[in-house]
């Protein structure tokens, strides 16, 4: 996972999704990043945003990405996100 901040200037962080615990009425989703620095970041998801992801998801083109058989390669770099 790449992530990038406006308040990091061009800092790329790498990372990985740890978890995802159900808090009341949001999801928690967790993530670790491994480089440049090792934080933990928790992101709170509530139902508008929850919908916001799935309408993202199940667009066609976005949907293709999960039907691809290359799931245990890592893909090429987007270059600037």
């Amino acid at each position: 996972m790449l992530m990038r901040s406006t308040g990091l200037g061009k800092t790329e962080l790498k990372g990985k999704i740890t978890g995802l615990v159900r808090l009341g009425d949001y999801l928690i989703l967790q993530v670790e990043t491994t480089e440049p620095v090792k934080w933990k970041l928790r992101v709170g998801i509530c139902r508008p945003d929850i919908w916001q992801v799935m309408k993202g998801i199940l667009r066609w083109k976005n949907f293709k990405l999960l039907l691809n058989k290359h799931w245990g390669t890592v893909p090429p770099h987007p270059g600037e996100f």
